[in-house]
C-alpha cells in the first residue's frame, strides 16, 4: 500500500509518499520534495492556478523519485483561518432500559454542533468528543453499551473559512489529483512527533512555518484546543533585515546562526528576541484562555521550518513557563538512504502516517470521528468535478 500526504505551505510545497512494508517497524519513505511555494499567503491560497502549478510540479517530482503514479493525496489543511470551536450539549437517554446507544451518541455530538457559535462561513471537518458524562459522572471512552438516564458531552470542533477550503481544493484539483482526505496539519505534524506520554499529560506542539504557527494543545490523549496564530519565521527574517539593513538572504542566514556577527550580536538578539516575544505572548494568551498556561508538564514541542531560530528553546521555557524541547525527526528516506532532519516535512510525513493508519490514538479513530469524516467527505465531493 503507498499514500501520498501533501502538505501545502505558504514558503513551500512539501510531498511525502510512503510505504506500509509487512514486517517493518514503520513506514517505507520513497520520497520528500520540496518546492517553492505560490499564490499563497498566511497559508491560504489566494491564486488557485499559481498554487495549482506549485502543487502539480510537487507531485510530479513524487511520482519521478517513488516511481509510483500519484492519483490520489492525503492533505494537510492550515492557514489562519483554521481553528477550533467548542460545543457541549445534553440529551436525555431513548432506550426504555437506559442503554446508551450510537442514536444517544449522535443525538449528542449534532446538539453540541447546533450549539456553536459564530460559525458564520466556517466549515466543520473534524468532530472530537473530548469527554462524555453520564448522569454527572465523567466516564472513559464512549459510552455506547453503558446505561444511564442523561448525556452530556463536550466536542472540539475544528473549522475552516469554506472560501478558502474552496480554493485549496481546486487548487489540488487543477494539479491533477483527487483528495483522499483532509486532516488539519497541527493534528498531521503530531502523528509523528508526540508521543503517547505526552498527549495523555499535556503538552502544546507549536508548528512554525514561513507566515504562521500553527498550535495544538493535548491532555489526555486526545486535541483540546488548536489555533493557527498570524506569525511566522519569515517575520523575524524581515525584522533583521530592517533591523540591520542587510538583504533577506544575508537576513536568513543570521536568523539561523550560520553566519558570525560578533560585531552586532547584541542588536540582533534583541530583535529575534522581540519578535519571538510577540510569537510566544500570543500563544500564552491562547494558553489562558483555555485555562492551561503553565499546567502542561510535557511542555512545548516545537517543530516547522522555523522551529530552527537560535535560542529559541530557552526563549520559550523563559515566556511560557514551561518545558521547551526542539523535536529532531527522524524519517529515513529509502530513495536517498539517509536520515531527513527538516521538521517541515513533519506534516507531510504524518499525514502518509495517518493514510497507512500507523500511530493514531483510538480517540482519533473512533467511529464518531470517522462518521463525523464520512460527512465532510461527501460535502467535499459535491464540489468537486
Amino acid at each position: 500500500m503507498i499514500v501520498a500526504g501533501l502538505d501545502v505551505g505558504s514558503e513551500s510545497v512539501r510531498v511525502a509518499v510512503c510505504e506500509l512494508v509487512k514486517g517493518s517497524n514503520g513506514p517505507k519513505v520513497l520520497a520528500l520534495v520540496k518546492v517553492e511555494s505560490k499564490g499563497l499567503r498566511r497559508g491560504y491560497v489566494v491564486n488557485v492556478d499559481e498554487a495549482s502549478q506549485a502543487i502539480r510540479q510537487a507531485i510530479k517530482e513524487a511520482e519521478r523519485l517513488s516511481g509510483s503514479r500519484i492519483k490520489r493525496v492525503f492533505v494537510g489543511l492550515g492557514g489562519i483561518t483554521l481553528e477550533s470551536k467548542l460545543g457541549e450539549s445534553q440529551v436525555i437517554v431513548s432506550r426504555a432500559d437506559a442503554e446508551i446507544t450510537d442514536n444517544d451518541i449522535n443525538r449528542a455530538l449534532e446538539l453540541a454542533e447546533a450549539n456553536v457559535t459564530e460559525l458564520n462561513n466556517n466549515r466543520i471537518f473534524h468532530t472530537i468528543p473530548i469527554w462524555y458524562k453520564l448522569d454527572g459522572k465523567k466516564i472513559l471512552g464512549r459510552p455506547d453499551g453503558m446505561s444511564g438516564n442523561k448525556l452530556e458531552t463536550r466536542v472540539l470542533f475544528i473549522v475552516y473559512l469554506a472560501q478558502h477550503l474552496d480554493n485549496l481544493i481546486r487548487a489540488i484539483e487543477l494539479a491533477g489529483v483527487s483528495i483522499e482526505d483532509i486532516i488539519a496539519s497541527p493534528i498531521a505534524a503530531s502523528l509523528p512527533t508526540l508521543t503517547t506520554q505526552q498527549k495523555t499529560v499535556g503538552s502544546i506542539l507549536a508548528n512554525i512555518g514561513s507566515q504562521t504557527t500553527a498550535i495544538v494543545v493535548y491532555e489526555d490523549g486526545i486535541p483540546v484546543s488548536l489555533q493557527v496564530l498570524p506569525i511566522g519565521s519569515m517575520d523575524v527574517t524581515n525584522d533583521i533585515a530592517l533591523g540591520l539593513r542587510v538583504p533577506l538572504d544575508e537576513a536568513e542566514r543570521l536568523k539561523l546562526g550560520s553566519d558570525n556577527v560578533l560585531s552586532f550580536r547584541k542588536k540582533l538578539d534583541e530583535i529575534i528576541e522581540a519578535r519571538l516575544g510577540d510569537m510566544f505572548e500570543l500563544i500564552e494568551t491562547h494558553l489562558k484562555k483555555i485555562g492551561r498556561n503553565g499546567l502542561l508538564p510535557a511542555g512545548i514541542i516545537i517543530t516547522g521550518g522555523g522551529g530552527q531560530v537560535a535560542n529559541i528553546e530557552k526563549l520559550a521555557k523563559e515566556a511560557l513557563r514551561l518545558p521547551a524541547k526542539i523535536h529532531s525527526p527522524n524519517i529515513v528516506n529509502h530513495e536517498s538512504k539517509g536520515q531527513v532532519r527538516d521538521n517541515g516535512f513533519l506534516v507531510a510525513y504524518g499525514l502518509c502516517l495517518f493514510g497507512l493508519g500507523n500511530n493514531l490514538e483510538e480517540s482519533i479513530i473512533n467511529r464518531g470521528f470517522r462518521q463525523a469524516k464520512n460527512k465532510f467527505i461527501l460535502w467535499l465531493k459535491q464540489l468537486l468535478p
